[in-house]
């Protein structure tokens, strides 16, 4: 049954939200406590939806202090484009009852660099509606090759591709603001919308057991994205980036950035 159980962790938050975090998550028990204090320390409290997991994922959320809210799904779909949509729009009306101003949705294997919190809650975002942030996927190399165990993600791998993805993941509280269609990421957000602030994301480079993992899921999971992940297999370790780019430090890539989307 979808979205069966809805916890309230803390209720003392509900009246002191002032950015609500979104999070979707399925099997994230190896990141999820870094995921959930690096979210703290931007966003005042965080609804997690979890895609029926089989780890102790949701065990941690509900014992983390910042976690106000978790939706549980209980069977997992193979849908997927439907269901990133559609678990989506589930959090945004979840957040909405708590009447913040600000939206961050994140992803678990995503860490974030800048003054995110001072800017949202500062004059400065009086005339922005929605913030996207510039992000860039990390990579496992020869000699950067130690599969992730604990510990702060954020700068755990050396090299980044220099494709750079400016993603909306931070809306003002609107009523029209919605998540519609198909393998839908990025809400419908109306006004004026800035690119600020980085991201270093560790989707493909926790390990190459878990690039393995990753390549069958969007090969099973994404019709459309099959071939490029099956070819991928067994490539888990990079010289180049898969767009067939020199890696850069975390430094040098916000400088030398290709946007592709």
């Amino acid at each position: 049954m979808i979205g069966k159980i809805r916890k309230k962790i803390n209720f003392l938050f509900k009246n002191k939200i002032r950015i609500v975090g979104l999070i979707r998550m399925r099997n994230e028990e190896l990141i999820l406590e870094d995921t959930l204090n690096s979210f703290s320390d931007i966003v005042d409290g965080i609804i997690v939806y979890d895609d029926a997991s089989t780890d102790s994922s949701v065990e941690i959320a509900k014992k983390h202090p910042n976690v106000i809210e978790i939706i549980e799904n209980e069977k997992w779909k193979k849908n997927r484009a439907e269901e990133e949509t559609r678990h989506r729009q589930t959090l945004l009306d979840c957040a909405k009852k708590y009447k913040p101003e600000w939206i961050f949705y994140s992803d678990c294997d995503e860490r974030f660099e800048g003054d995110i919190r001072d800017f949202l809650v500062s004059k400065n975002s009086n005339e922005v509606d929605g913030i996207r942030i510039s992000l860039f996927d990390a990579y496992i190399t020869e000699n950067d090759k130690k599969q992730y165990e604990s510990g702060k993600l954020y700068d755990f791998r050396k090299y980044f591709g220099p494709e750079k993805r400016d993603i909306l993941m931070i809306w003002r509280n609107l009523p029209e603001v919605k998540f519609e269609g198909l393998d839908k990421r990025e809400p419908v957000v109306k006004g004026t919308i800035v690119t600020r602030f980085y991201c270093q994301h560790y989707g493909k480079s926790l390990s190459v057991e878990h690039w393995e993992q990753t390549c069958d899921y969007y090969a099973n999971s994404f019709p459309k994205y099959a071939d490029k992940w099956k070819k991928r297999k067994g490539k888990a370790i990079h010289d180049s980036s898969d767009f067939n780019r020199k890696l850069e430090s975390w430094e040098d890539v916000k400088r030398k950035a290709v946007k592709i989307n």
